[in-house]
């Protein structure tokens, strides 16, 4: 169960608002616990670590903020998201430590799993409850009791792994699709991920993919309708030719291969029979 998590940056957000999104799963309270309500070797560190805020959006930041929830995750790769919580009324306060955790997810609506947490450890008016996969915690949150604005149960802090880190069945329900490296590792989505345009905005037929996040995030669009006219910086090819200067990126899907001009303004993604060049969106895309 043991570690401490990396540094932390933020998960791609314009994919995930075109993509048509559900409620995901155990959003219930009937699976909020596992049945398994503790660990056998929890979490030793401090609860309360003092609480710091960066005007800036990094893994230093992300870390700091998520104080002692971010201590206790265990990622394979950063730590994507980490906080403190804010103030709530006597109403939203929680009766018990479960209350307050049912309270995180009511206030602050996180995207990650709502069901199969465990008490990891419980010490002098707080409980730390973690979501595990494979005996590693990859999302924990520290719940409190009756703190300063905060009457009741609720949470402190809390901090998440990238989406990749959890179980497959959470990012299709979501419409994300997981890329891989050469060595079959899924990818964090501040890496790489894809997914189907959004029917809200009558994109199904296109495809987007995402690379890189911050200032050096890219998206990439597949349109063979043509119904992101305007919105691309050249047209998209569904029959092109990979390119001498093109670089094969080693990330996968499926039979699907990733590939990338040399300027970072084409993505070809490769089959065994096809090779399509994605171009690059342009900045500030939306739709009403």
């Amino acid at each position: 169960m043991r570690g401490f998590g990396a540094g932390g940056v933020a998960v791609a957000v314009l994919v995930t608002a075109m993509t048509a999104t559900g409620c995901g799963e155990g959003e219930t309270d009937g699976g909020l616990l596992a049945e398994e309500a503790s660990v056998s070797t929890p979490y030793s560190g401090p609860l309360r670590v003092p609480h710091k805020e960066y005007d800036e959006d990094s893994p230093r930041a992300t870390k700091a903020e998520s104080g002692a929830a971010g201590m206790a995750l265990e990622c394979d790769g950063e730590i994507a998201s980490g906080g403190f919580g804010g103030n709530w009324s006597k109403r939203d306060g929680g009766a018990t430590p479960e209350d307050g955790l049912r309270t995180y997810f009511e206030v602050e609506q996180p995207d990650v799993p709502r069901s199969g947490y465990r008490v990891e450890r419980r010490d002098k008016g707080r409980v730390l409850f973690s979501y595990d996969v494979d005996g590693r915690t990859k999302v924990a949150v520290i719940v409190a009791k009756d703190q300063p604005h905060r009457p009741g149960w609720g949470p402190e802090t809390t901090a998440s792994c990238d989406i990749a880190e959890f179980p497959p069945s959470f990012s299709e329900e979501r419409g994300l699709e997981i890329w891989t490296d050469g060595r079959g590792r899924r990818l964090p989505l501040s890496t790489i991920s894809s997914s189907q345009g959004s029917e809200h905005c009558d994109w199904q037929s296109a495809h987007f993919l995402e690379l890189g996040s911050g200032a050096d995030r890219v998206l990439y669009a597949r349109d063979p309708k043509g119904v992101l006219d305007g919105m691309l910086t050249a047209a998209y090819d569904g029959d092109a030719t990979l390119p001498d200067d093109a670089r094969d990126t080693g990330y996968r899907r499926g039979e699907k291969r990733l590939w990338l001009s040399e300027d970072r303004t084409k993505a070809y993604v490769r089959t065994s029979g096809t090779v399509e060049m994605w171009p690059a969106v342009k900045p500030r895309m939306g739709c009403a």
